[in-house]
């Protein structure tokens, strides 16, 4: 019986120790949901900025065709993208991750200047 007792703790200890990476079914990958989170966002600061802004545009609905233009662009559907976005909220340190990947790709691209050619100050023209 005690042996017994012991191979059941260690197969209950062994499915427990299963791997953390696997997602449940329907839901994005962490890489997948980032890009669809950061188009998300950036529609929705659209909306803020400009749309709410023409008082002849129903902002709702703008943002709302926004959203399914992007998730037509990234092929899903409202629905796996929102049953993602409750599954990451609920697992708040994956969702910290993709936030801080967004955060760090937002500011790298700021950062990158274009090149411009150099201007010539007066001193050096006269010469």
């Amino acid at each position: 019986m005690r042996k017994i007792s012991i191979l059941l703790i260690g197969l209950v200890l062994l499915n427990s120790c299963g791997s953390k990476d696997q997602l449940p079914a329907g839901v994005l990958k962490p890489e997948k949901m980032q890009a669809v989170l950061w188009d998300v966002i950036k529609a929705d600061a659209f909306t803020i900025d400009f749309i709410k802004k023409d008082s002849s545009k129903n902002a709702a609905a703008e943002n709302l065709k926004l959203q399914q233009q992007i998730f037509a662009i990234h092929k899903i559907t409202k629905a796996d993208f929102y049953n993602s976005y409750n599954y990451y909220k609920e697992n708040t340190v994956e969702f910290k991750k993709i936030v801080d990947s967004i955060v760090s790709q937002a500011e790298q691209k700021k950062t990158i200047k274009p090149l411009s050619p150099p201007i010539k100050s007066d001193e050096q023209s006269l010469q």
